[in-house]
């Protein structure tokens, strides 16, 4: 990975913490969710003038992971309601990174030297000790466990969706303006029996703006990326947003820096130079 892709890999984890703790944050997770896909569909409508639309090869691979998408959004709103973000968010996160390795393998023959596989474990690992640092916290259900996990073979499935259909579109903006539409309708679809989907904007307009600016930058740059960079790493790279989240816990909302935090985002320091040099 060239210092180029690690710098936009690392920048779409800062904002996809960011947008991710908005939602948490917000008094109607779902339909704070539902309002930046839509907000979010309606920003990049004119930009596939510019872009046109992706290869014809790249539509399965565009169906897939709206599919792969709206199944783990529910599973994650649903682990948010049983557990907190401190715990869902890295659990989920690890076991997307774990499972990406393998599946990069098998489905693409991607191949990764010992600093990278090195890499890609320590940071499984640092977000297997913010999510232990949380565990201690709070009582931990196993319905919160399994919807979390749920949301991590989600996430690696559309992770892998996304890779794949970004290189076979010829354009990654194409393919994300797509996904960006297509991922809106079927959260609509999901949301139906709130009402249509001017409805689901109702008071969401001003809150979430700025979060759909900001997730839409996040998957944009990711997706560039992966049109050219391993995808095993790169998403390991990206899950880091849950080292980026603690940061901004303490940070903005004061919260204290215990020692297992300063644990996790010392590995996740370590693990940055060992994806770039593997």
């Amino acid at each position: 990975m060239g210092i180029t892709d690690v710098a936009a890999a690392l920048l779409s984890a800062l904002l996809h913490a960011g947008w991710n703790a908005a939602v948490k944050a917000n008094r109607n997770p779902a339909q704070a969710m539902t309002a930046q896909m839509l907000l979010g569909a309606v920003l990049v409508v004119p930009a596939l003038l510019w872009s046109g639309l992706p290869d014809p090869a790249a539509w399965i691979w565009i169906l897939a992971s709206t599919l792969m998408n709206v199944l783990t959004i529910s599973a994650l709103l649903r682990a948010y309601e049983l557990g907190g973000f401190g715990l869902v968010y890295p659990v989920m996160r690890a076991v997307a990174v774990l499972l990406v390795v393998p599946m990069a393998a098998v489905l693409t023959g991607e191949k990764f030297g010992p600093a990278a596989l090195a890499g890609i474990i320590v940071i499984a690992l640092s977000l297997a000790v913010l999510s232990l640092d949380a565990a201690r916290n709070q009582a931990v259900t196993l319905k919160a466990l399994g919807w979390t996990l749920a949301a991590g073979v989600g996430t690696a499935a559309y992770i892998m969706c996304d890779a794949q259909g970004v290189r076979a579109s010829g354009n990654p903006w194409a393919y994300g303006f797509v996904v960006s539409i297509t991922n809106a309708a079927a959260m609509c679809w999901r949301q139906r029996r709130q009402g249509p989907p001017w409805r689901q904007l109702n008071g969401q307009w001003f809150a979430t703006l700025p979060i759909a600016m900001a997730s839409m930058a996040s998957y944009l740059l990711i997706l560039w990326v992966w049109s050219h960079a391993p995808i095993a790493p790169a998403a390991a790279l990206r899950d880091t947003s849950s080292i980026f989240a603690i940061l901004i816990a303490v940070v903005w909302l004061k919260e204290p820096f215990t020692r297992t935090r300063i644990v996790a985002v010392l590995m996740a320091a370590v693990a940055i130079p060992l994806l770039r040099l593997g």
